[in-house]
């Protein structure tokens, strides 16, 4: 080869690793904004609040000294653990409140939803969750394995609207405490896995949350059982988890809060479906403001700022904490401070029964 020809091999070998090494992915692209606008950064919540979707797995036994110096700092005032469990195991979650902590935290009881249609199955479940709330426990929590996992006792989906729990949803009426409920994941898990889908990245980078119309059922189907079941019930309170993954459609959700009063929701999860569109959830926030309520979900101290952010701040163009959740930016709602005071603990006082008020200001 000559030295012009091996010259014009190294040249083409050098401009392409160039080009290679500047080919990105989707998953890696994560460019850093250019945009200059002022921030403000939110590390502690302007009032003290209540995340009524808190998950404390272990508190039966575990030191709540860790997790109440990281409330501090945030302002929580009260936590929900929904992770309260039912029996012996939520008698000893309360003590170790009541031991320790006794105006910090309150559980909710979990129902066991296996083998529905067993002999008894339905008396026995009315009769421990009462004893739950005897022992303690402010509400029931709903996992989404209900409508999604959970089969009766011949093998078949349990639905959420199944008649052989409508006692238990009555009970809770009965005895005054409020029923959180999950039920399916975002639509979006249901849609094609293809570039038209705004989860694809979450699908890719998860893909066991891929489902389908017969894994287990269709969305708007486990959705509808949900909703039957609010209407049946009208005397029993609902806090609709993750706004009932209609934060993306506000139009579509203000119509079922109005067709629904005994529908609750709460914020977890679904922040920067609010921060991408401040407007429209300004207006919703406004109309809905004594039905909205603060939560998180899973426990990382360090992600709360950014709610607090898109709830107090008018901040504009600034990131969610998970790019395979939304890889757009947020805007904040800047609500004014009595829809402020609303969702952060004012509507849970309401409808949480037995939270100590003298934590929050009037």
């Amino acid at each position: 080869m000559t030295l012009r020809k091996y010259a014009f091999v190294l040249l083409i070998f050098y401009i392409g690793s160039t080009f290679a090494q500047k080919e990105l992915t989707f998953e890696a692209y994560n460019p850093t904004s250019t945009l200059v606008v002022p921030v403000n950064t939110v590390i502690k919540a302007k009032y003290p609040f209540i995340d009524v979707h808190g998950h404390q797995y272990r508190m039966p036994e575990q030191d709540l000294s860790p997790v109440v110096a990281a409330m501090d700092t945030l302002n929580m005032g009260i936590m929900v653990n929904l992770s309260g469990r039912s029996g012996d195991q939520l008698i000893q979650s309360v003590k170790n409140i009541k031991d320790n902590y006794p105006n910090r935290f309150v559980v909710f009881a979990n129902v066991d939803f296996e083998n529905v249609g067993s002999d008894n199955w339905t008396e026995k479940a009315v009769d421990q969750l009462t004893k739950d709330v005897q022992n303690g426990a402010r509400g029931l929590k709903i996992y989404k394995s209900l409508g999604m996992r959970y089969k009766d006792k011949d093998g078949k989906r349990l639905t959420i609207d199944d008649v052989r729990l409508d006692p238990i949803w009555a009970k809770c009426g009965e005895l005054g405490v409020p029923v959180l409920i999950h039920a399916a994941d975002p639509k979006s898990f249901w849609d094609d896995f293809d570039t038209d889908n705004e989860r694809w990245l979450e699908l890719k980078t998860h893909p066991r949350r891929k489902r389908s119309a017969t894994d287990p059922a269709s969305w708007e189907q486990i959705i509808g059982e949900q909703h039957r079941m609010f209407k049946k019930h009208p005397n029993t309170i609902f806090i609709n988890a993750h706004m009932g993954w209609y934060a993306n459609n506000l139009g579509k959700l203000g119509e079922l809060m109005d067709e629904m009063p005994n529908m609750n929701v709460e914020i977890g999860a679904i922040i920067a479906e609010l921060g991408r569109q401040p407007r429209m959830a300004g207006k919703f926030f406004e109309k809905y403001q004594d039905r909205i309520l603060f939560g998180k979900d899973s426990w990382k101290p360090e992600e709360f700022p950014t709610y607090f952010r898109v709830l107090e701040t008018a901040d504009e163009y600034f990131p969610y904490h998970k790019k395979y959740h939304a890889f757009w930016s947020m805007y904040g709602l800047n609500l004014p401070d009595h829809i402020l005071k609303k969702v952060y603990y004012k509507n849970a006082l309401r409808i949480v029964p037995g939270l100590d008020k003298t934590l929050f200001p009037e």
